[in-house]
């Protein structure tokens, strides 16, 4: 099919729509979740968990955790490999499970040594499960390898490799620890698919929820960003390179008015999550600055974007102060100059946070 030309305008818009930003805002916790495919689990906090941050901007005031809670304790929406999902996207996950890791020779090496430690997990998980990883002994043959901070981690390891290969799964938390039991009790009865069947479901999942995206794109160390050939093809006006976009969402735009907002988005929200494609479609610079020191960061350690209907405008510096009960607001960075408009709508969204959070704003 021959690409056709859309305006960055456009883009835009399609990408801010297909993660729900619009309005109306949704209502309902699940349906956001179906739309866009995954909630990513951060342990930084400082002013919500990034989870619960996607969700509040998506379904403001009348988000509680315990929704979320509810909708894991049902199995509506299950945790597989450091995402939140709905089960009904996980077989595409799972897609040919039994023959990971597939080219990670280090890693098929570490279970064909360990097949008893393995087999010592799994009877473990069926006589006590669900457990806490550290309720689990380690009886590995060979030790984990690694430079970084899973070496000799090595039960913490197996449940990881046993979560990919569908013997195991997350089952709930304690807290802000996983809890893990055997697959069989943690998922429902779900179709088998095999990789080549899973893998063209995934990027189409994955288009859906970004609604405009690279056919390849840079390798991400979770999610990917590209989409593959899914969707149809476009090119974007003064950005270079081919895209892909769900062809519900370019009608959509074409028949339908947007309506925008302000939003305050999580620094790992996926409509910056891409920072490339925030760069190519809004002219939007951004990086996590969590891990960086003070004196080399330009926006504050857990800055949020701030959307204004189409355009990612400037960055929130500020933190939840939970002991003194307040929502300590440092700074506001606008990337271009507010308008009036701009100001009230933002102000109002900051507001509305520190109310959500249950504290109060410090100005």
């Amino acid at each position: 099919m021959e690409a056709r030309e859309i305006s960055r305008a456009q883009a835009r818009r399609i990408a801010v729509r297909a993660q729900a930003l619009d309005l109306p805002r949704p209502g309902d916790l699940v349906e956001v979740v179906q739309q866009l495919s995954l909630l990513q689990i951060d342990p930084v906090a400082a002013i919500a968990p990034s989870a619960e941050l996607v969700l509040w901007s998506r379904l403001g005031a009348g988000y509680r955790s315990a929704d979320l809670v509810r909708a894991l304790e049902s199995r509506t929406l299950v945790e597989f490999n450091g995402m939140i999902r709905p089960v009904e996207d996980l077989p595409a996950h799972l897609a040919g499970h039994d023959e990971w890791p597939r080219q990670w020779d280090q890693g098929r090496e570490w279970l064909r040594a360990n097949d008893r430690f393995r087999q010592d997990v799994l009877n473990r998980l069926e006589d006590q499960g669900p457990l806490l990883s550290k309720e689990i002994p380690d009886t590995s043959q060979v030790s984990w390898p690694s430079s970084g901070w899973t070496n000799d981690r090595n039960v913490t390891q197996m449940l990881e490799f046993l979560v990919m290969r569908a013997e195991v799964a997350v089952s709930g938390r304690r807290g802000r620890q996983r809890v893990f039991d055997l697959a069989e009790r943690v998922y429902p009865d779900l179709p088998e698919l095999t990789l080549e069947e899973g893998l063209p479901l995934r990027d189409e999942r994955r288009l859906t929820s970004l609604g405009i995206a690279r056919t390849k794109g840079t390798a991400m160390p979770s999610e990917p960003v590209d989409v593959g050939q899914a969707g149809i093809p476009v090119t974007i006006e003064g950005v270079d390179g081919q895209w892909r976009v769900d062809p519900e969402a370019l009608e959509r735009d074409e028949t339908t008015e947007f309506r925008g907002r302000a939003a305050l988005l999580s620094p790992y929200d996926r409509l910056v999550f891409d920072r490339q494609r925030a760069q190519e479609l809004f002219g939007f610079e951004f990086v996590v600055e969590v891990y960086k020191p003070a004196n080399k960061r330009r926006w504050g350690y857990y800055a949020l974007p701030i959307l204004f209907r189409d355009r990612l405008i400037g960055k929130l510096d500020a933190k939840a102060e939970r002991k003194e009960g307040v929502f300590e607001v440092y700074a506001i960075h606008q990337d271009v100059a507010f308008t009036e408009e701009m100001t009230v709508a933002v102000e109002a969204e900051i507001d509305a946070l520190a109310h959500w959070l249950g504290l109060e704003r410090l100005r």
